[in-house]
């Protein structure tokens, strides 16, 4: 992996646990509006907005727009379909926010300094500029640089995601891996010319995830965190 100069990573599932923290948002609201929900159920209808959201920006049929607003409309979506309407705007506001300070894996620190060491280590997630800020700040992630999806103007897995993102860093697809724990994300990562690692993310989705259980191609890596990633590394 000599010619691999800087390590891309999808952020939501493969850095942080998004879940569990959302969940735990979802819990509190619940707790002080003194109401009943199944917040992980919610967290999960949530999350599954996310690419639906954004395919009428990759198709074109949408300007660019960042993901917190997509996050705004996709939880009024949801609140609306599980007639919850005690939130007032203000927790609505809360809850968006609420990626921003979702919590990294308990590998991720330690494994991101690790890789820091030899590499560029850099976000390249759908999330914009001011939440993988936050988030790093909040979940202590290393970044060299935030590559938001602002930097992209459009979505993975556009092959235009991943070319104008290693172009940003002044190199060549060939010089950058994606690190991913989503076999979709890798491929299409891969037909762009990038190197792949596959991060074994089993319980993202909860106790009864049915995808990304492995490594569904021979992927350049395979690793079960970011500290085995590093030692294959060798940082």
């Amino acid at each position: 992996m000599t010619s691999v100069k800087a390590l891309l990573f999808d952020v939501f599932g493969t850095v942080v646990d998004w879940r569990t923290c959302i969940t735990a948002e979802f819990a509190r609201l619940a707790k002080k509006n003194d109401i009943h929900l199944e917040a992980s159920r919610l967290a999960d209808e949530w999350r599954a907005q996310y690419q639906p959201s954004m395919e009428a920006i990759r198709n074109g049929k949408r300007p660019f727009t960042r993901l917190d607003i997509l996050h705004a409309e996709n939880l009024d979506h949801v609140l609306a379909g599980n007639d919850l309407t005690v939130f007032s705007e203000a927790e609505r506001a809360c809850l968006v926010k609420a990626w921003h300070r979702l919590e990294g894996w308990p590998d991720v620190s330690y494994g991101l300094q690790r890789l820091k060491k030899n590499f560029i280590i850099a976000p390249q997630s759908n999330g914009n500029i001011s939440l993988l800020v936050n988030m790093a700040k909040a979940a202590n992630l290393p970044w060299d640089v935030i590559l938001g999806a602002e930097i992209v103007q459009t979505y993975k897995p556009r092959p235009e995601a991943y070319e104008r993102a290693c172009d940003a860093l002044g190199l060549r697809t060939a010089n950058c891996m994606m690190v991913a724990a989503h076999n979709d994300d890798l491929l299409a990562a891969r037909n762009t010319g990038m190197k792949t690692a596959f991060i074994l993310r089993d319980t993202e989705h909860g106790p009864h995830q049915t995808k990304d259980l492995k490594p569904e191609s021979n992927w350049d890596i395979c690793a079960k965190n970011f500290i085995e990633l590093a030692d294959k590394l060798g940082c």
